[in-house]
């Protein structure tokens, strides 16, 4: 794994960059963190699926500062329910970000986007700008699905059934996704909450309290992510 400067609309930022071993060419994905931090737990996603054959990258949204770059959050994915989405200093660095693998030879030109909470809403709200699939997890995204998601890949999705914050989110997702007819695998784990793919430093506390990291959940949820991203990102469509 390697940190480096990535050029961006706005300034460059720093990411994380990891390779399979191999001579590839590879899929590209982009990970997106929460809005905790951009520490180890993004990282074990970029060294993990760097492991599974991915070309994998993870933009640092905070990197012009955690509290600037916070304003610009809210802004996309709360406040304005994501309009005027392509015009948001954090989409505009996730899709500089995806360039960069892009333009990488080692890159086979498929490229996916993988989120969580905060990340899960930006994954949602790039779908539509040109990624081959999306992966969000528990997506913090607002607003109207149908318009936002209009011309998106496809997308699976990952929920949690003790989710006070996202509750009827993968019902929603679903209704917009087969009214727009988006080729989707959407899935609620009963038993878990959010954040249960990701691990923070408060975990023990967490798991407590019942909170936090869920391991079946979290194995289970990636499979479907793989054998979604095979289908999508490795198998030739007919006509390509």
């Amino acid at each position: 794994m390697q940190t480096i400067d990535l050029p961006a609309p706005d300034g460059a930022i720093e990411a994380v960059l990891a390779r399979p071993d191999g001579e590839g060419p590879w899929p590209g994905v982009v990970i997106v963190h929460d809005a905790t931090d951009f520490g180890a737990d993004v990282r074990k996603h970029v060294t993990m699926l760097a492991e599974h054959g991915y070309l994998a990258i993870a933009p640092n949204l905070f990197s012009r500062g955690k509290a600037r770059c916070m304003r610009s959050v809210m802004r996309a994915l709360w406040f304005t329910g994501g309009r005027n989405d392509a015009e948001a200093t954090p989409v505009r660095d996730i899709l500089a970000t995806r360039d960069h693998l892009l333009a990488d030879p080692r890159c086979t030109g498929r490229t996916a986007v993988v989120g969580f909470c905060m990340g899960g809403g930006f994954a949602l709200l790039t779908a539509p700008h040109g990624f081959d699939a999306a992966a969000p997890f528990y997506p913090g995204l607002y607003g109207d699905f149908r318009s936002l998601l209009d011309g998106a890949c496809p997308i699976v999705a990952s929920y949690a059934g003790l989710d006070p914050s996202l509750i009827g989110g993968a019902a929603k997702l679903r209704r917009s996704l087969v009214d727009l007819g988006v080729p989707h695998d959407i899935k609620t784990y009963p038993r878990v909450t959010h954040g249960f793919a990701n691990t923070f430093g408060a975990e023990p506390l967490l798991r407590v309290t019942g909170l936090g990291y869920n391991e079946a959940a979290t194995a289970d949820a990636w499979q479907r992510i793989f054998a979604f991203f095979d289908q999508h990102l490795t198998e030739q469509p007919a006509g390509d």
